[in-house]
């Protein structure tokens, strides 16, 4: 899942494109593949600095070898075109806490602003202002300020597009109902955004084959039917006011340390005395809000790793489950070329901790290989 900016909770809305090589792959495992400016693989890069990608026309390195099933065919559309799974429905529970956080700061502020009249209509426009998430122009706004993506050139639509259509043909999906867009970007990557946006870097447009690029953007396909992406945004948007009042109020801790420490240490030893038996009263008269705030980063992180191992899955469950491999192979390949870099320049690697781990919205590469494998067994 994407990592929307200023969010302090891994997995927060939106989704990452696919990872690795595994010891003991199944039979019939495609090996690591070899994408255009891939080092992996190949010893003349043993050591090497991975080299930024430069631009090449797609004609040159790009084969159209994606199966077209359906072209010129009639599609029969599923009844259910989207929903909420699982994951999607645990992202917004797991959200709840904050979002009274927050509406307690927005509640706060406005009446003691604008009075109760109008702070009362701030704090429903406030609550109302979800359903934005939904609301088509308001989505590609967001694409284009935010997340810094562009509607596709004439050249990339004409690429795009095809390969798109066969993707939610095979799904049963209308394919207007989404809107494409590139992002100008080296890396191999996709996102899926709110309710209506599957944005693809430049690199994946251009660079990998066709049948790779339609793995990729089934895979967000699979975060946009299974409401991964509108759960995401929807809880970070509500849980905004409250991490901004956090980040206010560390920021004053953090001021007011830096003057007491002007004056001495015991007025700094007092200073912090005082802010920490503030913060252990307020954690025991609202345990109910703050054991749920602490416990949500963890929760939000499985459950972004469990969108990304169900949106493989969805991939895999549209014929692409081999070219999805084939992705997650060149994921691993490029990083093992970095960690060799690092080594070959003296640097020391250091492993995530548990802790890292635990708080990380993407499953490791081997991970999601393991999850592709019974879709991977050759026919007999």
């Amino acid at each position: 899942m994407p990592q929307y900016p200023g969010s302090p909770y891994p997995g927060a809305p939106g989704t990452g494109g696919p990872g690795p090589q595994y010891p003991g792959a199944a039979a019939g495992s495609p090996a690591p593949p070899q994408f255009p400016g891939s080092p992996g693989g190949d010893p003349r890069f043993a050591g090497a600095q991975p080299q930024p990608r430069p631009f090449v026309p797609r004609q040159a390195v790009a084969p159209d070898d994606l199966d077209y099933r359906h072209e010129g065919s009639r599609v029969h559309l599923a009844g259910h075109q989207r929903g909420a799974d699982a994951t999607a429905i645990g992202q917004l529970a797991t959200q709840i806490p904050g979002a009274l956080v927050s509406l307690a700061v927005v509640s706060a502020l406005a009446l003691g602003i604008f009075g109760t009249v109008v702070g009362w209509l701030v704090i429903v426009a406030w609550v109302a202002s979800g359903a934005l998430v939904f609301h088509r122009p308001t989505e590609l706004r967001f694409a284009r300020h935010v997340l810094k993506l562009r509607t596709p050139l004439a050249e990339e639509r004409a690429r795009l597009e095809p390969i798109w259509r066969e993707v939610t043909a095979r799904a049963g999906i209308e394919a207007n109902t989404y809107e494409l867009m590139v992002e100008n970007s080296d890396d191999l990557n996709a996102v899926a955004v709110a309710g209506h946006v599957v944005g693809v870097t430049t690199y994946s447009l251009n660079r990998i084959p066709s049948s790779n690029l339609a793995a990729v953007l089934a895979h967000e396909l699979g975060h946009h039917t299974g409401g991964h992406a509108w759960a995401g945004l929807l809880g970070y948007w509500y849980s905004l006011p409250g991490r901004l009042a956090w980040a206010f109020t560390r920021g004053m801790a953090r001021i007011a340390l830096a003057v007491a420490g002007v004056f001495s240490a015991a007025a700094t030893g007092l200073l912090i005395l005082f802010m920490g038996m503030f913060v252990v009263a307020g954690f025991l008269v609202a345990w109910y809000i703050t054991i749920p705030l602490m416990v949500a980063p963890y929760l939000l992180a499985w459950a972004g790793r469990l969108g990304e191992l169900r949106a493989d899955q969805q991939s895999a469950a549209l014929g692409f489950g081999r070219e999805m491999a084939e992705v997650l192979h060149h994921f691993q390949a490029e990083e093992d070329a970095a960690k060799a870099a690092a080594v070959s320049q003296g640097k020391k690697l250091h492993e995530p901790s548990g802790l890292a781990r635990l708080l990380s919205s993407h499953p490791d590469n081997y991970t999601r290989l393991r999850a592709l494998e019974p879709y991977l067994q050759l026919p007999r």
